[in-house]
């Protein structure tokens, strides 16, 4: 690995403005260390240095197949093991996010030659690494609930970026453990205070997080519940995000969706496409018909890789932020961002590359 991470050294300079897409598929029944494999296997191709990295796998793949109560506390055991190895394919100081969800979105190799895929049963999981940017920052945040305070001490958004930050243009928020007592209204209070005109928020309710370390500080879930998230900052981002409903429910209607993001006018170098579904859409929502809002989205953006997860309550609406940060709203209706039995589609454009 060290030889590996001196290599990649040695060969920044020529790519470190480009994005390091990292997707593993592992058929194949259930392993402990599936996802370190396949992650250790695609580093060997990659020579730049993240600085970033999310990676979201399914229950299956991190955690193994097992449903008996007595082996909870090996699921756990097991699933800190793997986050533990896949850190430390990882430069120190790389900031890593990791999240496990009940179902993938991933393009393979996130080359524009491969169809996004909707992967709602079996094993999957990707990783995408970010590398230093030049005019964008990204970077990690939590929230936990403290039991002892009814209200969330608002102080804590400055302190992670998201308050009084000119530059800030998207924020991907992550809900976990959204069972709990008190976790609606927790998360409530961390959106609505961040529902701003001026910024793109998307996400949706995941299983669990299993990885946060932003220089070396590890956060670990416990059993509270919380948000994690990562904020982009840098004014040349631009973004658009837009909301797919219950109405939505076959390939005309999902394709019109996507002609509204396309009028956004996102440019489509250097873009990341995020779909965030419920767990009650896919091919069951679509009447048996697959990967149906994931072929829509490549029939309109066929060079733009699209990544995202099913999970259980999505955070979205229709918002177009344009380069100048004059937004553009598709309806004059206030926006509500936490829904349930829908799909957020969103475009993030990181600028372009000299």
């Amino acid at each position: 690995v060290c030889r590996l991470w001196r290599e990649c050294a040695r060969r920044t300079l020529r790519t470190r403005q480009r994005i390091a897409w990292v997707s593993a598929l592992e058929p194949g029944p259930a392993e402990s260390h599936a996802l370190v494999r396949a992650l250790a296997r695609e580093l060997e191709k990659v020579y730049v240095l993240p600085q970033t990295v999310l990676y979201i796998a399914d229950a299956e793949t991190f955690s193994g197949h097992e449903d008996c109560h007595e082996q909870k506390k090996a699921r756990k055991r097991n699933s800190k093991e793997t986050a533990l190895a896949l850190e430390k394919l990882l430069p120190k100081r790389c900031q890593v996010l990791g999240l496990v969800t009940p179902g993938i979105v991933v393009t393979p190799m996130g080359s524009s030659s491969n169809q996004p895929q909707e992967i709602e049963e079996g094993e999957a999981g990707f990783a995408l690494l970010f590398p230093k940017i030049d005019g964008v920052k990204i970077h990690t945040f939590h929230f936990s609930k403290d039991v002892k305070n009814r209200v969330f001490d608002e102080s804590k958004f400055a302190e992670a970026g998201l308050k009084n930050n000119p530059d800030l243009r998207v924020v991907l928020l992550f809900g976990y453990n959204s069972w709990k007592t008190g976790a609606t209204r927790f998360f409530h209070q961390i959106v609505n205070p961040l529902n701003e005109k001026s910024i793109i928020l998307a996400g949706g309710q995941v299983e669990s997080f299993t990885s946060l370390t932003s220089e070396n500080n590890h956060a670990q879930p416990g059993d509270a519940c919380g948000v994690v998230g990562l904020a982009f900052s840098g004014p040349q981002i631009q973004s658009a995000t837009v909301l797919l409903d219950q109405d939505v429910a076959d390939e005309r209607t999902a394709e019109a969706a996507m002609q509204r993001l396309k009028a956004a006018n996102i440019p489509e170098h250097n873009t990341i496409g995020f779909m965030f579904a419920c767990v009650g859409r896919g091919y069951r929502h679509y009447k048996t018909k697959r990967n149906m809002e994931a072929d829509a989205f490549r029939k309109f953006f066929p060079n733009v890789p699209l990544f995202g997860f099913f999970g259980h309550g999505e955070i979205g609406c229709d918002r177009i932020v344009t380069g100048n940060f004059v937004l553009r709203e598709c309806n004059d209706i206030k926006d509500d961002l936490l829904h349930g039995y829908t799909t957020v589609m969103t475009l993030i454009h990181l600028g372009s590359t000299k």
